[in-house]
């Protein structure tokens, strides 16, 4: 079936802030909309209120649709979210994987290695979230697929707008990876393999903000 205007109109709202097109704060002016594409104010203004209750917009009295500038606080209620749905989803996957998708699995996380050995953060990055995302897509409920790609695609527009970093978190990231496809390996007990996703996803916050507490610290002592 054909997508209604209202549908299109949200479709390429958010695609241009998936894509970073719309930054954070951006002002999305519904006549300037209209005018680039054809498509009238009212399925403009629907697609807002949807992308408002979704989290990725702000309507401000005064001041029209934002797009969302995420904070700390964001960023840590989003990975709190994640690690609880990742580590369901992986728990899910995991009697679902054969041999052959845990041995890709394993050289994705080779290939983070690889990134990281050559200081290629970026590269790190994409790869990342491609191994948590295979893991996730062998689990037979496709919402809550749904759900940790929005959280995935919410972390990384975070990114985008601020830099969040802990040295050493990347390589023990890794460890953490094989620790997990080694339960998953060996039919790990499901609760057993959805407290290490969790925890691994929990690990990464408390990295961060504990070497954000000692930067904070290390400048106050100046």
């Amino acid at each position: 079936m054909a997508k209604s205007k209202a549908e299109q109109c949200y479709d390429i709202l958010k695609s241009k802030i998936m894509d970073g097109t719309y930054g954070p704060g951006y002002r999305l002016v519904i006549d300037q909309l209209g005018r680039e594409h054809g498509i009238s104010s009212v399925p403009w203004r629907e697609s807002l209120r949807r992308l408002e209750a979704e989290g990725w917009v702000d309507i401000v009295p005064n001041s029209g649709a934002l797009v969302k500038t995420f904070d700390t606080g964001t960023w840590k209620r989003s990975i709190r979210l994640l690690a609880r749905l990742q580590g369901l989803a992986t728990a899910l996957a995991a009697s679902r994987m054969t041999p052959e998708d845990i041995a890709a699995a394993r050289g994705l996380n080779n290939d983070m290695r690889d990134a990281i050995a050559n200081f290629d953060t970026a590269t790190f990055g994409r790869l990342n979230r491609k191994f948590h995302q295979f893991i996730c897509s062998h689990c037979d409920d496709e919402r809550l697929i749904e759900l940790v790609d929005t959280e995935w695609t919410r972390m990384d527009i975070i990114r985008r707008s601020a830099f969040w970093y802990a040295p050493g978190r990347a390589v023990a990231s890794l460890a953490e990876h094989d620790a997990i496809l080694d339960l998953i390996e060996a039919g790990g007990d499901a609760e057993a393999i959805e407290a290490a996703a969790c925890s691994h996803d929990v690990n990464t916050l408390n990295a961060v903000l504990e070497h954000d507490e000692r930067r904070i610290h290390e400048e106050t002592a100046l």
